[in-house]
């Protein structure tokens, strides 16, 4: 199938064509502002469904939203009519069509001419009324209040929110990009005489602005958002793409002594924290037990050896590991337990722990495993 797109290299265009290519479809016939005129009419003879993303939506003068949301749209479908083609044509407009200002008239004339376009013609037509879309390569200050708090946040300039109280109706480009797909597939989600992506997500604008703020400051705090909540993992993953360069790392603290260090890596709210433990060469380390935290200890670098008592117990037993075969050993709650290392170089845990270390309650009481 050959597939015009035009507003290739526009937000929505970038990431559909990428989605395509990943799915296997390789005749993407991409058109944009800045492509030669002469194209079109190759690609409007040839192609086998159209994908009509261009648009304006930031103009310098008002009355460049008609000429491009209604009069490219008719110069478009003038192609396709003078090839006899009678391709699909999906379109992106906007919740703002049902709107009296200058932008959302000029959706609605688009709307309207390509529905008149396909009675006339009998061209399938599917018209795609979209909220605000955020994600991965949206233009930052430019119409995405989402982008440009993430860009403007991840580089450490401000922002400006003049009512933090208004309600935004969002989706996120690859939802948006899946049900494009599935209306190519001709699973297109119908809703009246319109269509719509299925997941829109409702929130307060200063919300929004929290939530990125938090996404940055958890590299201090080291505390992970809420992922289970879909609007959050979404705005996270939004966030994290609008990262400068120079920003991708950052440091940890490393609790250092003649031992070995100890490091929190990750916290969360609800699944508890990871951190990562070095032990010297012949250095014995834990010699404590819990109540209710639980851990799990797993060597990736160098030999250890577990040992574990329970509490007024005599029995030892031991568990011994290495870098080479990963194995998890559970720490269960009320027996002491230490990990030796026995190796020539240091040894190298990763450890979850259940919960977040709280200093005023830490659940951990030291006894020795066995007795020197």
């Amino acid at each position: 199938m050959k597939i015009l797109v035009t507003g290739a290299n526009g937000f929505i265009g970038r990431n559909l064509i990428a989605e395509l290519k990943n799915r296997g479809y390789e005749d993407i016939l991409p058109y944009d502002v800045d492509s030669d005129p002469g194209v079109l009419e190759l690609y409007t003879g040839e192609c086998e469904f159209v994908f009509h993303l261009a648009g304006i939506n930031r103009p310098k003068d008002e009355k460049e939203f008609m000429e491009g949301n209604f009069g490219f749209t008719s110069v478009l479908l003038d192609r396709l009519k003078e090839h006899s083609n009678r391709s699909p044509i999906l379109i992106t407009s906007s919740i703002q069509a049902e709107l009296d200002n200058p932008y959302g008239r000029s959706k609605k004339a688009g709307e309207e001419l390509l529905s008149s376009y396909g009675k006339e013609n009998g061209s399938k037509v599917l018209i795609y009324r979209l909220p605000n879309v955020f994600g991965k390569w949206c233009r930052p200050n430019y119409n995405s209040a989402v982008a440009t708090f993430c860009n403007n946040i991840a580089n450490d300039l401000p922002i400006k929110i003049n009512d933090p109280e208004v309600v935004m109706k969002l989706v996120y480009i690859d939802d948006v990009v899946n049900e494009f797909i599935n209306a190519l597939c001709g699973r297109e989600n119908n809703v009246g005489s319109y269509c719509a992506i299925p997941t829109v997500h409702t929130i307060k604008l200063g919300r929004i602005a929290e939530l990125i703020q938090g996404f940055k400051d958890s590299r201090r705090d080291l505390m992970l958002p809420d992922l289970s909540d879909a609007f959050t993992k979404k705005l996270y993953s939004t966030y994290l793409s609008y990262l400068p360069k120079d920003g991708f790392s950052y440091d940890l603290k490393m609790n250092i002594d003649n031992r070995g260090s100890f490091t929190e890596f990750i916290r969360t709210r609800g699944c508890g924290q990871v951190s990562v433990n070095v032990a010297k060469p012949g250095i014995t380390k834990g010699n404590h037990w819990h109540h209710t935290k639980t851990e799990k200890f797993l060597v990736v670098k160098g030999k250890g050896c577990f040992k574990f008592r329970k509490y007024g117990g005599d029995e030892i037993i031991e568990y011994h590991v290495n870098g080479d075969e990963l194995k998890v050993v559970d720490i269960p709650t009320g027996y002491v337990h230490s990990i030796v290392n026995e190796g020539e170089e240091d040894l190298v845990t990763v450890i979850w722990a259940n919960e977040v270390y709280d200093q005023n309650a830490p659940d951990t009481y030291y006894e020795a495993v066995e007795e020197d």
